[in-house]
């Protein structure tokens, strides 16, 4: 290891601090620029969001069995009950349709007999708890 002697020590230290008081660090003013219409579209999310709760609504099974004849149960119900959101569910080892969002067990009841004179095996599944 080279020792220093003491001229070379203040040179290099008075370099280092020379080139330390020259480094710049980031600024702080950021800009962001954001299309108006990502606000809308996070503002609806919010909403669906918001109205999508799995555990605590009530809902009706109106099919159980294979994946085509879901899929066609589905878009029926679709077209004739347009007013009632639906889905398939897998369970093995059958494909569910299952539909509604029902707060309420009255309005699910209301409902359930409308769709009992289409559909032949309906039944209401309560939320879990």
């Amino acid at each position: 290891m080279r020792i220093l002697t003491p001229s070379k020590r203040v040179f290099f230290t008075l370099t280092m601090i020379t080139l330390a008081s020259n480094i710049n660090a980031q600024e702080q003013n950021v800009s962001l620029n954001q299309d108006p219409k990502f606000e809308q579209l996070l503002n609806e999310k919010r909403k669906i969001n918001a109205s999508i709760s799995t555990n605590d609504t009530y809902k009706i099974q109106i099919f159980s069995g294979k994946s085509d004849e879901a899929k066609k149960t589905l878009s029926d119900f679709k077209r004739e009950f347009n007013t009632i959101d639906g889905t398939i569910i897998f369970n093995t080892p059958n494909y569910k349709v299952i539909v509604g969002n029902f707060k309420t067990r009255i309005e699910a009841e209301k409902n359930l007999a409308e769709i009992k004179q289409r559909y032949k095996s309906v039944f209401l599944l309560k939320p879990s708890k």
